[in-house]
């Protein structure tokens, strides 16, 4: 029998680095400043707000694109093979995140928006809202995956198999589901901006990703690609990560210093879709006595989300 062999992810493998271990830090450090640059430097988002087309902002993909590159380029999609020894995991992972989460998302955003917070939040926000919300649902987290394994002590070769897994449905699935809620929400459907961020976001790191890991392969050989480009590359995400949330922030400080009150009330919706998610995926992985180690990340990956989705197409 053939054994598929998977690509090293350093973020498991090596333990936790100062960034991981102080994410949650980071993170709200890079919201305080996003807001106050867009307060007390308006100038910086003003101008950086020019560089867009099909609602789709440049420099935020440009952010993006170096986000999510060093993942991309792990990806190897001949792997994909090494699933036969443990199929449950990445069948419980795929169902999750592309036949439940969308629509529970869909679902548990459409009720509190335009029921429950109807009286709190205009008819035309509460759209606006929804519309962020099904972005998100239809987008799983990607940048991050690895992090959400070590923390949960996953299976790093395994991960990887789902990561590239989710790539590749991704590439054809996103856009389908999002066209059909936001049609399903009455929600006019940017058919341009869609595409275009399709392309932007998928297929383009996913192409590069791909030719980077085969030319560095093909000239330096794997055992360089693992131990020292992915090495030199690993720093770009968390830098990737920390500037594209202080510019989406910079973008959104006015919109969060002037509704408060609607951030709480988003956040509900969320952390509710978040939990379920999570207790579905693991649960079921557990009721199919799925190793801890392929249960626990099935489970923070279906509730992870790729927030920037949401953030880079609708305002508030």
């Amino acid at each position: 029998m053939t054994t598929a062999k998977f690509s090293k992810a350093p973020s498991t493998s090596e333990g936790m680095g100062l960034f991981e271990r102080f994410l949650s830090l980071w993170v709200a450090l890079a919201i305080v400043a996003g807001v106050l640059i867009g307060q007390f430097a308006p100038v910086i988002p003003e101008a950086l707000s020019r560089f867009e087309y099909a609602q789709v902002s440049i420099p935020v993909a440009v952010l993006i694109w170096a986000m999510i590159f060093p993942m991309m380029v792990q990806v190897d999609f001949t792997s994909v093979l090494g699933v036969r020894r443990q199929p449950k995991g990445l069948v419980i992972t795929t169902a999750v995140n592309w036949l439940i989460k969308p629509f529970t998302m869909f679902a548990i955003a459409w009720f509190f928006f335009t029921v429950v917070f109807a009286p709190l939040i205009p008819a035309e926000r509460a759209n606006e809202y929804l519309a962020g919300a099904i972005l998100l649902g239809a987008a799983p987290c990607t940048a991050m995956v690895f992090v959400w394994s070590y923390l949960t002590r996953g299976d790093a070769a395994y991960t990887l198999v789902q990561v590239a897994l989710n790539d590749l449905i991704m590439l054809f699935a996103f856009a389908p589901i999002v066209v059909f809620l936001l049609g399903v929400s009455n929600i006019h459907v940017p058919w341009d901006t869609v595409i275009l961020s399709v392309v932007l976001y998928i297929v383009i790191p996913l192409g590069a990703g791909y030719l980077t890991r085969q030319v560095v392969i093909k000239r330096r050989g794997i055992e360089w690609f693992g131990n020292v480009f992915m090495k030199r590359l690993a720093p770009i995400t968390p830098v990737g990560l920390i500037i594209t949330l202080i510019l989406l922030f910079a973008f959104q400080g006015d919109v969060i210093i002037a509704n408060p009150l609607h951030i709480v009330l988003i956040a509900i919706p969320l952390i509710l879709q978040t939990v379920l998610i999570f207790f579905i995926a693991y649960g079921w992985a557990k009721a199919w006595k799925v190793p801890h180690s392929i249960a626990a990340p099935a489970g923070m990956i279906g509730a992870s989300y790729a927030g920037s989705s949401a953030f880079r197409q609708c305002h508030p």
